[in-house]
């Protein structure tokens, strides 16, 4: 005899609909990827997503952190690996320009396409928040390279952390324009001419 009932189990893989959530997201970007684009992609209907993930900006928030875990910890990977910010950047540069032309996903970074029109403030600033982080890392290290004697003692850290992070994110947009990884490799090359010598 049953005495109970269970819940009716969910008929999708939930890391799977991460996964083309996370598409979806970076192909058309936060503010204009609907819920219907979501279910439609996913598989799911607007209540079973609701019921799973929560409102969008939820799901978005899931996204990122996939996202972070599985495309964007290369930068993080390359401060703690490499002696110098110098090195850490060059290899940052090096790896962006792959990742963002991977053929296997959709071109550039999707949190910096994700960001483009956002009318929520609340994703809007979640996603500054992680843009400044990146820069405060790359400050960080800088300043450490300039107490150790490898950088000039009047080298701007937070200047050249911004430059850094512009170079990073305007390579994200030209991938997403179509340049190639070696027209981006290119960028990267000119862009480490500008590091201030000893």
């Amino acid at each position: 005899m049953v005495t109970g009932q269970r819940g009716r189990p969910r008929s999708f893989d939930r890391d799977a609909a991460l996964d083309k959530a996370m598409t979806a997201f970076w192909e058309r970007g936060y503010e204009a990827t609907s819920i219907s684009d979501l279910t439609s992609t996913i598989g799911i209907s607007a209540p079973s997503l609701y019921a799973a993930f929560g409102d969008k900006r939820t799901l978005f928030g899931e996204v990122v952190a996939v996202y972070g875990s599985r495309y964007a910890d290369f930068v993080s990977v390359a401060f703690a690996e490499e002696p110098t910010a110098r090195a850490a950047l060059e290899r940052i540069l090096r790896e962006a320009a792959g990742i963002y032309t991977d053929p296997a996903h959709p071109p550039g970074c999707m949190v910096l396409s994700a960001a483009v029109n956002t009318t929520s403030d609340e994703v809007a600033q979640a996603l500054r928040e992680r843009r400044t982080a990146n820069l405060e890392l790359f400050a960080s290290r800088i300043r450490a390279d300039v107490a150790a004697g490898a950088l000039p003692a009047d080298t701007d850290a937070g200047a050249l952390a911004r430059y850094f992070g512009a170079v990073i994110q305007g390579m994200s947009q030209q991938s997403r324009d179509g340049a190639s990884r070696e027209e981006l490799e290119a960028v990267a090359a000119l862009a480490l001419r500008a590091w201030p010598t000893a």
